[in-house]
């Protein structure tokens, strides 16, 4: 067995599984509160890989950065955050909010409206043009190895920034006060509301909270493999999705997990199977269809309970 290409895969797998585990965190957090599938998501990473693109060139670009060049990734991911952050909360109160006691298929319908709607208006402001992060220039090409394993410093950053994002995200949610009102108002509710939650802002909080760290995978995005465009959070979006599903969607450990297999699944494609660079999409979205086949609520996720 090739044990270099092996652990290649891995890490780069490692890489990819950290970017869709926090698009499809914000998935779960969305449709643990309202079931809602929230198709616009993947377009809000892609405004925060622009946001932090941007950022980067208001800061003097990659090769002459303004500031030290950690300060300039660290607030590349915070203009991404909080920009997708504020994005999903006008989405939430102008698209979804009013439909809220809609059918279901209405907010359904709504999503996929207001995905096409900033897929183009990124085309119309941004241009069709790939945008470069010019990570090489910005933070260089030094690489750390441990017998076969390499790691570059991008793939490095956004696996570590990914998992600490995770952990916090847990703590939060465990013990905060508003991640404590989310999970009552996932539960109930109308019994949450009851109880005095004001439920408008847990929901809003969620989704806030759901599209930063969208905002931040697109920032790792574009440091890991440099270019960015227009369309690129449709099909991330849908591998998001997958990896949610996978997991159990509505279970935030499961989104973290979910998310590592698909990218572990779509990097191993590509180097065991035939034509796996070409048909990467296939192999992945296969192994949802087998994952749903042979437990349909994922890997973590819990079956719903009948009320009777």
């Amino acid at each position: 067995m090739n044990w270099s290409l092996f652990w290649d895969l891995t890490v780069s797998g490692l890489t990819l599984g950290s970017v869709y585990s926090l698009i499809a965190l914000g998935y779960s957090m969305v449709y643990g509160i309202l079931k809602l599938l929230n198709f616009a998501h993947g377009d809000v990473y892609m405004i925060g890989a622009f946001v932090g693109y941007f950022a980067l060139q208001g800061l003097g670009g990659p090769q002459n950065p303004s500031v030290s060049v950690w300060l300039v990734v660290s607030l590349m991911f915070l203009a991404a955050m909080l920009g997708g952050g504020l994005l999903g909360v006008v989405i939430e109160r102008f698209a979804y909010r009013p439909l809220r006691d809609a059918p279901r298929i209405a907010p359904l319908i709504s999503a996929l409206g207001v995905s096409f709607f900033l897929q183009n208006a990124a085309l119309l402001v941004f241009g069709a043009s790939f945008r470069d992060y010019g990570t090489f220039d910005l933070i260089g090409g030094k690489t750390y190895h441990r017998g076969n394993v390499f790691l570059s410093v991008p793939q490095i950053l956004t696996i570590v920034t990914a998992l600490l994002l995770m952990i916090g995200l847990t703590l939060f949610v465990a013990r905060s006060k508003i991640g404590k009102a989310m999970r009552a108002t996932s539960f109930d509710r109308e019994a949450a509301s009851m109880m005095g939650i004001d439920v408008d802002r847990v929901i809003a909080s969620t989704f806030f909270i759901g599209s930063a760290l969208a905002g931040a995978a697109g920032v790792m995005f574009g440091l890991v493999f440099g270019q960015i465009y227009h369309y690129m959070g449709f099909i991330a979006g849908l591998k998001g999705f997958t990896a949610a599903v996978i997991g159990g969607i509505g279970s935030i450990p499961g989104a973290m997990l979910g998310g590592l297999l698909v990218g572990l699944a779509e990097s191993y494609s590509t180097g065991y199977l035939p034509q796996g660079s070409t048909f990467q999409n296939l192999y992945v979205f296969a192994l949802l269809i087998l994952i749903i086949l042979i437990r349909p609520s994922g890997i973590l996720g819990k079956g719903d309970v009948k009320k009777v």
